[in-house]
Protein backbone atom coordinates (compact mmCIF):
# COMPACT_ATOMS: atom_id res chain seq x y z
CA UNK A 1 0.00 0.00 0.00
CA UNK A 2 2.89 2.67 0.45
CA UNK A 3 4.67 1.90 -2.18
CA UNK A 4 1.63 2.31 -4.07
CA UNK A 5 0.44 5.90 -2.65
CA UNK A 6 4.38 6.98 -3.10
CA UNK A 7 4.39 6.08 -6.96
CA UNK A 8 0.98 7.68 -7.08
CA UNK A 9 2.31 11.30 -5.63
CA UNK A 10 5.28 11.06 -7.29
CA UNK A 11 3.51 10.46 -10.70
CA UNK A 12 0.92 13.24 -9.77
CA UNK A 13 3.27 15.54 -8.80
CA UNK A 14 6.16 15.02 -11.96
CA UNK A 15 5.26 17.96 -13.98
CA UNK A 16 3.80 20.32 -11.53
CA UNK A 17 5.36 23.89 -10.06
CA UNK A 18 6.46 23.86 -7.00
CA UNK A 19 4.43 26.12 -4.39
CA UNK A 20 6.47 28.12 -1.75
CA UNK A 21 4.34 29.52 0.63
CA UNK A 22 5.68 32.03 3.02
CA UNK A 23 5.39 35.63 4.67
CA UNK A 24 5.99 38.66 2.36
CA UNK A 25 8.61 41.04 3.13
CA UNK A 26 11.14 39.23 4.54
CA UNK A 27 13.89 36.40 3.30
CA UNK A 28 13.77 34.22 5.95
CA UNK A 29 13.78 31.18 6.13
CA UNK A 30 11.87 30.68 3.16
CA UNK A 31 14.84 32.26 1.52
CA UNK A 32 16.36 29.09 1.76
CA UNK A 33 14.39 27.42 -0.39
CA UNK A 34 14.22 30.00 -3.03
CA UNK A 35 17.57 29.89 -3.44
CA UNK A 36 17.71 25.87 -4.21
CA UNK A 37 14.43 26.44 -6.83
CA UNK A 38 16.25 29.30 -8.43
CA UNK A 39 20.06 27.84 -8.67
CA UNK A 40 17.84 24.30 -10.27
CA UNK A 41 15.91 27.32 -12.50
CA UNK A 42 12.75 25.27 -11.58
CA UNK A 43 9.36 26.34 -12.10
CA UNK A 44 7.81 27.55 -8.91
CA UNK A 45 4.91 29.97 -7.27
CA UNK A 46 6.18 32.12 -4.04
CA UNK A 47 3.28 33.46 -1.99
CA UNK A 48 5.66 36.58 -0.97
CA UNK A 49 4.77 37.78 -4.69
CA UNK A 50 0.92 36.96 -4.56
CA UNK A 51 -1.67 39.58 -4.16
CA UNK A 52 -3.39 37.20 -1.26
CA UNK A 53 -0.07 35.64 0.15
CA UNK A 54 -0.46 37.01 3.75
CA UNK A 55 -4.05 35.41 3.57
CA UNK A 56 -2.24 32.43 1.91
CA UNK A 57 -0.10 32.31 4.83
CA UNK A 58 -2.54 32.90 7.79
CA UNK A 59 -5.14 30.05 6.24
CA UNK A 60 -2.33 27.72 6.39
CA UNK A 61 -1.48 28.49 9.78
CA UNK A 62 -4.91 28.92 11.22
CA UNK A 63 -5.82 27.15 14.41
CA UNK A 64 -8.93 25.53 12.39
CA UNK A 65 -7.01 24.25 9.40
CA UNK A 66 -6.32 20.04 10.09
CA UNK A 67 -4.75 19.24 7.52
CA UNK A 68 -6.43 16.75 5.16
CA UNK A 69 -5.99 12.71 4.79
CA UNK A 70 -2.83 12.47 3.68
CA UNK A 71 -1.05 15.79 5.33
CA UNK A 72 -0.86 17.82 9.21
CA UNK A 73 -1.47 21.19 9.40
CA UNK A 74 1.87 23.05 9.51
CA UNK A 75 2.58 25.09 12.32
CA UNK A 76 4.68 27.67 11.08
CA UNK A 77 6.24 28.85 7.00
CA UNK A 78 7.44 27.88 5.13
CA UNK A 79 5.28 25.61 3.46
CA UNK A 80 6.23 23.60 0.17
CA UNK A 81 2.97 22.34 -1.81
CA UNK A 82 3.79 19.59 -4.41
CA UNK A 83 0.97 18.19 -6.46
CA UNK A 84 -0.73 16.75 -3.91
CA UNK A 85 2.26 17.06 -0.83
CA UNK A 86 2.37 19.74 1.87
CA UNK A 87 5.67 19.61 3.91
CA UNK A 88 7.11 22.10 6.10
CA UNK A 89 10.32 23.21 7.98
CA UNK A 90 13.13 24.53 5.86
CA UNK A 91 15.70 21.19 6.34
CA UNK A 92 12.91 18.86 5.64
CA UNK A 93 12.00 20.84 2.26
CA UNK A 94 15.44 21.18 1.09
CA UNK A 95 15.99 16.84 1.96
CA UNK A 96 12.88 16.49 -0.24
CA UNK A 97 13.92 19.11 -3.29
CA UNK A 98 17.57 18.50 -2.93
CA UNK A 99 17.80 15.05 -4.91
CA UNK A 100 15.06 16.18 -7.22
CA UNK A 101 16.97 19.19 -7.90
CA UNK A 102 20.34 18.10 -8.81
CA UNK A 103 21.50 19.49 -5.72
CA UNK A 104 23.23 16.44 -3.35
CA UNK A 105 24.68 13.68 -5.32
CA UNK A 106 22.58 10.76 -6.72
CA UNK A 107 21.99 8.00 -4.48
CA UNK A 108 23.81 5.73 -7.02
CA UNK A 109 26.70 7.86 -7.13
CA UNK A 110 26.57 8.07 -3.05
CA UNK A 111 23.99 6.60 -0.90
CA UNK A 112 24.62 8.37 2.13
CA UNK A 113 25.35 11.61 0.74
CA UNK A 114 22.35 13.25 1.67
CA UNK A 115 22.00 12.52 5.09
CA UNK A 116 26.07 14.40 5.32
CA UNK A 117 24.36 17.53 3.11
CA UNK A 118 21.80 17.56 5.46
CA UNK A 119 24.04 17.40 8.44
CA UNK A 120 26.34 20.51 7.36
CA UNK A 121 22.62 22.12 6.16
CA UNK A 122 21.54 21.93 9.98
CA UNK A 123 24.65 22.84 11.34
CA UNK A 124 24.86 26.26 9.31
CA UNK A 125 21.30 27.35 10.36
CA UNK A 126 21.61 26.42 13.93
CA UNK A 127 24.86 28.30 14.21
CA UNK A 128 24.33 31.16 11.77
CA UNK A 129 20.84 31.54 11.36
CA UNK A 130 19.24 30.82 14.76
CA UNK A 131 22.11 32.33 16.86
CA UNK A 132 21.83 35.72 15.08
CA UNK A 133 18.50 35.61 15.92
CA UNK A 134 18.94 35.09 19.11
CA UNK A 135 20.85 38.08 19.57
CA UNK A 136 18.34 40.57 19.00
CA UNK A 137 15.45 38.22 21.29
CA UNK A 138 17.64 36.73 23.38
CA UNK A 139 14.81 37.04 26.42
CA UNK A 140 11.27 36.39 24.36
CA UNK A 141 10.40 36.74 20.96
CA UNK A 142 6.83 37.86 22.16
CA UNK A 143 8.69 40.57 23.46
CA UNK A 144 9.84 43.73 21.30
CA UNK A 145 13.89 44.65 20.62
CA UNK A 146 13.33 47.48 22.77
CA UNK A 147 12.23 45.47 26.02
CA UNK A 148 15.68 43.43 25.83
CA UNK A 149 17.90 45.62 24.53
CA UNK A 150 20.85 45.22 27.37
CA UNK A 151 20.27 41.42 27.20
CA UNK A 152 20.78 41.54 23.43
CA UNK A 153 24.17 43.38 24.16
CA UNK A 154 25.46 40.74 26.04
CA UNK A 155 24.53 38.68 23.69
CA UNK A 156 25.54 39.55 20.71
CA UNK A 157 29.12 40.15 22.13
CA UNK A 158 29.14 36.41 23.43
CA UNK A 159 28.21 35.89 19.89
CA UNK A 160 29.93 37.85 18.04
CA UNK A 161 33.42 36.75 20.42
CA UNK A 162 32.78 33.14 20.53
CA UNK A 163 29.41 31.43 18.41
CA UNK A 164 29.67 33.06 15.25
CA UNK A 165 34.54 32.57 15.39
CA UNK A 166 32.77 28.80 16.40
CA UNK A 167 31.25 28.26 13.51
CA UNK A 168 32.85 29.88 10.48
CA UNK A 169 35.92 27.52 12.00
CA UNK A 170 33.70 24.93 11.84
CA UNK A 171 32.87 25.04 7.36
CA UNK A 172 36.64 26.69 7.34
CA UNK A 173 37.80 22.87 8.67
CA UNK A 174 34.86 20.95 6.54
CA UNK A 175 36.23 22.74 3.63
CA UNK A 176 39.83 21.77 4.21
CA UNK A 177 38.68 18.41 4.74
CA UNK A 178 39.65 15.50 2.24
CA UNK A 179 35.17 15.01 2.06
CA UNK A 180 35.15 18.68 0.05
CA UNK A 181 37.13 16.89 -2.27
CA UNK A 182 38.83 20.49 -3.49
CA UNK A 183 38.01 23.09 -0.80
CA UNK A 184 35.41 25.12 -2.79
CA UNK A 185 32.29 23.32 -2.44
CA UNK A 186 31.43 21.58 1.24
CA UNK A 187 30.44 18.21 0.16
CA UNK A 188 32.07 16.20 -2.89
CA UNK A 189 33.50 18.69 -5.15
CA UNK A 190 29.82 19.64 -6.50
CA UNK A 191 27.16 23.07 -5.04
CA UNK A 192 25.13 20.93 -2.65
CA UNK A 193 21.96 23.07 -0.88
CA UNK A 194 24.29 22.60 2.08
CA UNK A 195 26.26 25.52 0.12
CA UNK A 196 23.19 27.41 -0.70
CA UNK A 197 22.38 27.39 3.29
CA UNK A 198 25.64 28.61 4.09
CA UNK A 199 25.43 31.45 1.72
CA UNK A 200 22.15 32.81 2.82
CA UNK A 201 23.28 32.48 6.49
CA UNK A 202 26.28 34.04 6.04
CA UNK A 203 24.92 36.76 3.78
CA UNK A 204 22.39 37.05 6.68
CA UNK A 205 25.08 37.60 9.33
CA UNK A 206 27.08 40.42 7.22
CA UNK A 207 23.90 42.41 7.41
CA UNK A 208 23.16 41.92 11.03
CA UNK A 209 27.14 42.90 12.04
CA UNK A 210 28.65 44.55 9.03
CA UNK A 211 31.66 45.32 11.13
CA UNK A 212 32.35 42.26 12.70
CA UNK A 213 32.02 39.91 9.52
CA UNK A 214 34.42 42.25 8.10
CA UNK A 215 37.03 42.73 10.47
CA UNK A 216 36.56 38.57 10.11
CA UNK A 217 37.16 38.03 6.92
CA UNK A 218 39.96 40.59 6.37
CA UNK A 219 41.35 38.60 9.15
CA UNK A 220 42.08 35.65 6.69
CA UNK A 221 40.79 33.04 9.23
CA UNK A 222 38.07 31.59 7.47
CA UNK A 223 39.07 32.62 4.02
CA UNK A 224 37.76 29.38 2.35
CA UNK A 225 34.38 29.55 4.07
CA UNK A 226 34.09 33.55 2.49
CA UNK A 227 35.58 32.39 -0.83
CA UNK A 228 32.27 29.81 -0.57
CA UNK A 229 30.49 32.62 -0.42
CA UNK A 230 31.57 34.98 -3.13
CA UNK A 231 30.89 31.56 -5.58
CA UNK A 232 27.80 31.14 -4.66
CA UNK A 233 27.23 34.96 -5.31
CA UNK A 234 28.56 34.72 -8.84
CA UNK A 235 26.77 31.35 -9.82
CA UNK A 236 24.68 32.74 -13.33
CA UNK A 237 21.34 32.15 -12.10
CA UNK A 238 21.97 32.97 -8.54
CA UNK A 239 23.51 36.67 -9.97
CA UNK A 240 20.57 37.26 -11.56
CA UNK A 241 18.13 36.34 -8.80
CA UNK A 242 20.11 38.50 -6.08
CA UNK A 243 19.57 41.37 -8.65
CA UNK A 244 15.66 40.79 -9.18
CA UNK A 245 13.08 41.91 -7.11
CA UNK A 246 12.24 38.43 -6.22
CA UNK A 247 15.20 38.80 -3.92
CA UNK A 248 13.66 40.77 -1.11
CA UNK A 249 15.25 42.94 1.16
CA UNK A 250 16.29 42.08 5.21
CA UNK A 251 13.84 44.08 7.44
CA UNK A 252 12.89 43.13 10.92
CA UNK A 253 13.16 38.87 10.19
CA UNK A 254 15.88 36.73 11.11
CA UNK A 255 18.66 38.94 10.35
CA UNK A 256 18.45 43.01 11.60
CA UNK A 257 20.87 45.22 11.79
CA UNK A 258 21.07 47.49 15.43
CA UNK A 259 24.42 49.10 15.24
CA UNK A 260 24.53 49.48 18.73
CA UNK A 261 24.91 45.20 18.35
CA UNK A 262 27.54 45.20 15.93
CA UNK A 263 31.73 45.72 17.05
CA UNK A 264 32.27 49.21 18.20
Amino acid sequence: MATTQAAKRQKSSKDVPYELIYWPGIPGRGEHVRLALEEAGASYTDSAHQKDGMNLVLSQIDAKNVGDASNPPPLAPPILKHGDLSISQTPNILLYLGPRLGLVPSAEEDEDAIYKVNGLALTALDGLSNGPHDCHHPVATSQYYEDQKPEAKRKSADYLANRLPKFLGYFERVLQGEASKGGKWLYGGKLTYADLVLYQCLDGVKFAFPKATARMEKEGKFGKVFDLYHAVQERPKIKEYLASERRQKYSDGIYRHYPELDEE
